[in-house]
């Protein structure tokens, strides 16, 4: 008997439910493939995603292979609702997560709506990312409360449900038809091994508490212009990543989920990068959320701790900086993409643009009014000082290069940056800081950045010192105030990435050949990156171009509005970790850009930048 093929469904048709704790992947046909138990970055028992349903998967879906699938997500919600239309009848699964019971609780409820389809019920638990194979009992608690217990080591997962699978070669499996008004409803449930079994949930209420606080935090969204849906359901899937008791942000809810099919460049996304959490924060701010700034600066207080020089570019969902990185070789991967990866040894990297984005986002939570606390402008003023110590040593840069270090001209970008938004803030608001030798340390930067980061004969600032390659990290020059989108060179960039970086008129992040990552493979269009680029056409006042990519890149989400990190689009197919932190709030500053720059609003820092321009070097 040959072995059961790796997962190869297709990453745009899964959708995302969560409980701003953890998240779950559920496939087009009702297969929850992906959880992580009870945390974003705890192990999975259900990983079919990486592997086969023998990993691990929940399935509540069609017999009947032929049948024709729809879904959407109720209204300003995360709550899913897929539409089965089979030769036998119709039938509807809503699937969540409650968001208000403290309890890690997967809700799905199988509705009949015609005729007298067949549904197929699956309930494989495998702990450990699919290698530890629990033990099952079937269990009653009083003489109603039928329910099943899957238990190794630590953890217990507890089915409970209308009619429970029953086993069947190490699994547990059911087939049921379900008639016109029929509800069955059924709960996994995580709790420590060694308590006792919770008391069930109570669907109705948990769902409808879930569908009014979704909907409560989703009014909240002040973006009212063209791209709306879109952004809505970006900030919607930014929530989900977001940890309700940490205000940490993780970058994506998966691993391992290849850049290049069948490669070698999968990493595990589930912590929480310093820069990636700033431009969420920068995104949400952008459409009318502070709550959650106020949260994610006290994890950074948390995260950062003592000594500025322990610095880490990111962290565990708690705050932890141990992220060892290791491979299961129990798992095939995605399509035979190996190695899984747990753990991201990039942690340790050099990555000197953080502290740059980091102070953007701060400073656009105070130019909206957001009180900065004692505290929190302390950990600022203390990061920079370091950042002045050692601003002129090379780094890893923006894309986590695993090549040799490199003067990257972005990450002295964000340098100036950083500098440039910690004087605004002194001089601004009369905080204390050594405003005079940042002021100097940031001119030089600048002076140096002009010098060494711009190649004259090719009339574009360069990925690094002394190459002549471009990385679509440089449009981002203009939103940092360092130069005018129309500024000559900036054009001149943007030309570079046109010619160089395009693929069906999507950039990549850079030329993979040029052997800079010391990787072997090739990438596609990073998402983000495109979304860049709408936002540098924007600031030239190329809108028309702004416009059409724009259009193009929302139309590149899947039927419930979920983006990954990349796109191929030569297959047409996402690619990457899913759904991806970047690409969505590269969407929402790209729809922000497009909106205040269409009605000729200047950003904040552009407004700020005008008293300090006369004082710079040119």
């Amino acid at each position: 008997m040959s072995p059961t093929p790796a997962n190869t469904t297709p990453i745009e048709d899964y959708a995302l439910i969560g409980d701003w704790n953890t998240a779950a992947l559920i496939s087009r046909r009702g297969s929850v493939d992906w959880l992580c138990l009870p945390n974003f970055d705890s192990a999975a028992g259900f990983a079919a995603l990486l592997g086969t349903p023998e990993h691990g998967r929940w399935l509540l879906g069609p017999a009947d292979e032929s049948a024709r699938t729809t879904r959407r997500y109720l209204p300003d919600s995360a709550v899913l609702e897929t539409t089965h239309v089979t030769a036998e009848g119709t039938f509807t699964v809503t699937d969540l997560m409650p968001l208000a019971n403290r309890r890690d609780d997967l809700v799905r409820i199988v509705r009949g709506v015609s005729g007298k389809p067949r549904v197929r019920h699956e309930w494989v638990v495998r702990l450990g990312y699919g290698k530890v194979r629990p033990w099952v009992r079937r269990r009653h608690r009083g003489t109603r409360d039928e329910l099943l217990t899957a238990v190794a080591g630590p953890d217990m997962l507890v089915l409970r449900g209308d009619r429970l699978p029953h086993r069947s070669d190490g699994r547990h499996i059911d087939e049921f038809t379900i008639a016109e008004g029929e509800e069955l409803r059924f709960t996994t449930t995580w709790v420590q091994s060694w308590l006792d079994v919770p008391d069930p949930v109570d669907v109705s209420d948990e769902t409808e508490k879930t569908l009014r606080i979704s909907r409560k935090w989703s009014n909240r969204c002040g973006y009212e212009g063209r791209y709306a849906d879109h952004v809505h359901r970006s900030a919607l899937t930014l929530r989900l990543l977001t940890d309700y008791y940490t205000g940490g942000i993780v970058a994506a809810p998966t691993t391992s989920l290849p850049e290049d099919i069948g490669g070698e460049r999968n990493w595990d996304y589930r912590y929480c990068w310093l820069r990636d959490a700033a431009l969420s924060l920068e995104a949400l701010l952008a459409v009318g959320y502070t709550t959650e700034t106020d949260m994610w600066r006290h994890w950074l207080l948390r995260a950062v701790a003592g000594d500025p020089a322990d610095m880490q570019i990111m962290y565990r969902i708690d705050g932890s900086r141990e992220l060892a990185e290791f491979e299961l070789d129990h798992l095939p991967g995605y399509a035979d993409s190996r190695p899984v990866r747990i753990g991201n040894g990039a942690y340790r990297q050099k990555q000197t643009d953080v502290l740059g984005q980091v102070m953007m986002a701060l400073e656009r939570a105070r130019d909206l009014g957001m009180d900065e606390s004692r505290h929190t402008w302390a950990l600022q003023r203390v990061l920079v000082d370091e950042l002045a110590d050692h601003w002129d040593e090379p780094d890893n840069g923006l894309w986590e290069i695993r090549g040799p270090l490199q003067h990257f001209t972005h990450s002295r970008v964000m340098v100036w940056t950083a500098f440039d938004c910690a004087i605004r803030a002194v001089r601004k608001y009369d905080y204390p800081g050594d405003v005079e030798r940042w002021t100097e340390l940031r001119d030089r930067v600048r002076a140096e950045i002009l010098d060494k980061g711009f190649d004259e004969e090719k009339n574009s600032f360069t990925q690094y010192y002394g190459t002549d390659e471009v990385d679509a990290a440089l449009l981002v020059i203009p939103a940092t105030g360092f130069l005018p989108g129309d500024d000559p060179r900036v054009l001149g960039t943007i030309a570079a990435v046109e010619r160089d970086l395009l693929v069906d008129g999507l950039p990549l992040r850079y030329r993979t050949a040029s052997g800079v990552d010391g990787l072997a493979g090739e990438e596609h269009p990073f998402l983000v990156c495109c979304f860049w680029l709408v936002s540098a056409y924007a600031h030239a006042g190329r809108l028309d171009e702004a416009h059409a990519l724009m259009e193009r890149l929302c139309g590149l989400a899947n039927d419930v509005g979920l983006l990954a990190e990349e796109y191929d689009p030569i297959k047409e197919r996402m690619i990457g970790n899913f759904p991806q932190a970047f690409s969505h709030l590269g969407l929402i500053i790209a729809a922000d850009d497009l909106n205040r720059i269409g009605q000729g609003k200047r950003s904040i820092r552009e407004t700020a930048d005008e008293t300090e321009s006369a004082a710079r070097p040119s």
